[in-house]
């Protein structure tokens, strides 16, 4: 694992995420980042907002302003407030961006040459009310499989069955709630998705015994079922042209027949994940940018995704269950089918021989939700981002979210167990062990980590015992496990206030200054190493916490073998207590936010 790329699913343009978005995909790949920044590992982390479809029309056209300038202010907003939790893209693009348009219109070349996208003729749903063809998650109705009777024209999210529009009963318009609506002949494209079933299935097969249950078996659903043609053009305004690109010939020197396209566009989840590898291509040329040295070469963003440049890199990506089929089916096939072409298409770039990456681990999580409903915008229910950091700073949600990390079930937050864990993880246990070794050796050994005496049968088993965590917690980490890497994370903090009480220095101070020395010492080194284990969860605690003892940071990750483990600060250093970490959550402030933000009553 030299090399680490890491993608979060892309957080859609149209609004606020809430906190189920952030724990779902972009918290986890962060905190997994982190982790593999801090042992030293070469590691990229890019994620972008995905900017095309009909919602984006809609919302643009609510708010009286173009797609493009309403997407343009929307992924700032996006931007700002993922940099406020704290999560460190390299690279936050967005899917309309040049490079994306690019690589969508060149992949479907390819794809096309090799006759693994053919044009077809299908029946579209057309609203008389709306005067527009409706995309399929803007055709609601019910599920032919379940019954369920809000099924989107694309998906059921009650038996996450892959829909069409004609499929659903009893059809409406998402945007009028009009049943004034007709099907329509309509020409589009088809990506030959039941060609690659096969060799998916292979693939899959290969990853099961690495890739979460979850993940397994809503792909292998999606196979057992019957693997579907899949088209990737719609009638929208807003995205990737069909024909704004000159497609290549085909061997006999004849472009191929694209009547009928005129104005549409590539299916949103076509071009989407396409953006995890232009958004490459954008850190690359924002990159060489800064070094003065534009345009990139492609060899500086190919090298994360095409074999042989690729080969020592590790692809993790994290998301919803919702986004698992379209990661584990759509894009595979698509890169797939690329990978199949790549000897005939022709000359592109250096390295258009090589075969593009196909992801490593994926890590999907299922659903956060509050009080057991769902978060709604409209229903002013839930906490979203904007509003979670108004409350309080960014580090209280980063540690409860991982810590119930919704990894094998659903997970339910209430304001009642946000207040008692916050409260006792991180205001009773951490923030009470640095700021009281801290004061302490304030106070008593003039603000400096003090000499003198040496290790006891404490400060042994200490240090077996911090070890034999470390060691855990960083096997979780590497496996994804965050609920248990927070657990690990807890228990080292536990085992530091554990060790504060029997070694008791404020005690030993007044008949063995030498021992007591030793329990300052140790604690402030127990600070160091917190700082060290704490960065990928909270880090803007762990700098300040750090900052108090005098380290480094970003912090690099303690050592395996336990050298310096409880050593790393010298003798002689200026230590200072920080302001308190971690204020407690008061009663009055839970029955305000409730009060505001709805509770079990969906008040």
């Amino acid at each position: 694992m030299s090399r680490i790329l890491i993608t979060s699913a892309l957080p859609y343009i149209n609004g606020i995420k809430h906190l189920g978005t952030l724990a779902g995909s972009m918290l986890p790949a962060d905190v997994y980042a982190r982790f593999q920044r801090s042992r030293g590992r070469e590691t990229l982390y890019i994620c972008a907002t995905d900017e095309h479809g009909t919602p984006t029309e809609l919302a643009a056209a609510a708010a009286g302003v173009d797609p493009a300038t309403f997407c343009a202010e929307a992924h700032r907003v996006q931007h700002d407030l993922g940099r406020r939790f704290g999560l460190s893209w390299d690279h936050f693009g967005r899917s309309s961006s040049p490079q994306n348009h690019r690589l969508t219109q060149r992949f479907a070349q390819q794809l096309w040459e090799a006759g693994f996208i053919e044009e077809r003729v299908t029946q579209q749903v057309y609203s008389r009310a709306d005067r527009r063809f409706l995309p399929d998650r803007y055709v609601i109705g019910i599920c032919p499989h379940c019954g369920y009777e809000a099924a989107r024209g694309d998906q059921c999210e009650n038996c996450t069955r892959v829909l069409d529009p004609a499929d659903l009963l009893h059809p409406r318009s998402a945007v009028s709630g009009s049943t004034e609506i007709e099907i329509r002949d309509s020409k589009h494209l088809f990506l030959r998705q039941s060609l690659f079933s096969d060799k998916l299935r292979a693939w899959i097969g290969e990853k099961r015994d690495r890739w979460p249950l979850l993940v397994t078996s809503i792909a292998l659903k999606w196979l057992d079922e019957g693997l579907q043609d899949r088209g990737i053009t719609r009638d929208l305004e807003w995205g990737v042209p069909v024909n704004a690109f000159e497609w290549g010939a085909n061997p006999d020197g004849a472009l191929p027949d694209i009547e009928g396209l005129a104005g549409k566009v590539f299916y949103v989840w076509f071009d989407a994940p396409i953006e995890y590898i232009a958004a490459t291509w954008e850190w690359a040329e924002a990159q060489a940018l800064e070094a003065g040295k534009a345009p990139a070469p492609d060899a500086a963003w190919e090298r994360w995704w095409r074999a042989p440049e690729a080969a020592d890199v590790t692809y993790v990506e994290f998301m919803g269950k919702d986004n698992v089929p379209f990661h584990t089916v759509g894009f595979p096939c698509t890169l797939i089918g690329l990978n199949e072409t790549r000897s005939a298409t022709g000359a592109w770039t250096p390295s258009s021989n090589a075969p593009w990456k196909l992801v490593d681990e994926l890590k999907g999580f299922n659903w956060l939700d509050y009080y057991g409903g769902k978060f709604s915008t409209s229903q002013q229910r839930g906490v979203f981002m904007d509003h979670a950091l108004e409350l309080l700073p960014p580090d209280y949600w980063r540690w409860w979210l991982t810590a119930n990390t919704p990894e094998t079930s659903d997970a339910t937050f209430t304001w009642e167990q946000f207040q008692v864990q916050v409260n006792a993880d991180l205001a009773d246990v951490l923030g009470n062990f640095v700021n009281r070794i801290l004061k302490f050796c304030e106070n008593r050994f003039e603000g400096v980590v003090p000499s003198g005496g040496e290790d006891g049968p404490l400060e042994i088993k200490l240090h077996a015992d911090v070890l034999a965590k470390l060691r855990e917690l960083t096997e979780h980490l590497e496996g994804r496990e965050f609920r248990k890497a927070a657990a690990a994370v807890r228990q080292l903090w536990v085992l530091g206030n554990q060790y504060l009480t029997e070694a008791a220095p404020w005690t030993a101070l007044k008949t063995d200054p030498e021992r007591a020395a030793v329990g300052v010492r140790t604690g402030l080194n127990l600070v160091a190493l917190f700082a060290r284990v704490c960065e990928p969860f909270i880090p803007f605690a762990a700098e300040t916490i750090a900052l108090s003892v005098g380290e480094a940071f970003p912090c690099r990750w303690p050592d395996q073998t336990g050298e310096g483990l409880l050593t790393a600060l010298p003798p002689g250093r200026p230590v200072k207590a920080p302001d308190v970490l971690f204020r407690k959550i008061e009663d009055s402030q839970v029955a305000e936010w409730r009060e505001r933000f709805g509770g079990p009553e969906g008040g």
